[in-house]
């Protein structure tokens, strides 16, 4: 069955040979709630608790093969949420920073990573709008919520020549790649519409 998902997606245009490799190798049933098990496969999103779901695979697939990740790099995931991302990144061996703001997810997703043996760097309960300044820069960042705006402190924390993928917009999404080119300059593409779930800022 994973085969057969990297196979579709594949045909819908994923073309990282180890972004497919990840995708037939991890076990995305363990991810979702023992209902939705039978549709684990399907290339759609299903919900995982607190208003929150686990992405399409496209989804998962397109974003992480913008990153363009190559072993060791230094990735911070905005929303952790089920963990089948994290672990798709952990599968391409870089170095996983994650963020959570719901408080259910972040607790069960953590007891999860333990069981399962995924290994992030951090596992953090907290405010992704401001990203993770202490273990900044980062070769890439990758959004996994609907930003209203691009948080400037994730643009703040890529290295140069570093790589941000946000979908940008409040009803419907633009997925976003940011490059650094230097300092203050960046190179901006926009590459489609998608929906997520909204990116919340902790106003306190």
């Amino acid at each position: 069955m994973r085969n057969k998902l990297a196979e579709v997606l594949s045909d819908k245009g994923i073309k990282d040979i180890n972004v497919l490799k990840a995708i037939k190798k991890i076990p995305r049933h363990l991810f979702l709630d023992s209902g939705f098990e039978d549709h684990a496969y399907q290339d759609k999103a299903f919900p995982i608790g607190a208003d929150q779901t686990i992405s399409q695979p496209y989804t998962v697939a397109f974003q992480t093969e913008l990153l363009r990740i190559k072993p060791n790099n230094k990735i911070l995931e905005i929303g952790t949420g089920s963990g089948y991302q994290t672990a798709v990144l952990l599968n391409l061996k870089a170095k996983v920073y994650t963020i959570e703001r719901q408080l259910e997810l972040f607790k069960k997703t953590k007891l999860f990573f333990g069981k399962m043996g995924y290994r992030p760097k951090k596992i953090i309960f907290g405010d992704g709008y401001k990203g993770l300044p202490e273990e900044a820069p980062f070769d890439g960042i990758i959004v996994t919520a609907g930003a209203p705006e691009v948080p400037k402190a994730l643009m703040s924390q890529l290295k140069v020549g570093g790589r941000l993928v946000i979908p940008v917009g409040i009803d419907e999404q633009v997925m976003t790649l940011f490059v650094r080119k230097s300092g203050k300059e960046f190179e901006k593409k926009e590459l489609g519409s998608f929906r997520f779930v909204p990116l919340l800022e902790d106003k306190n």
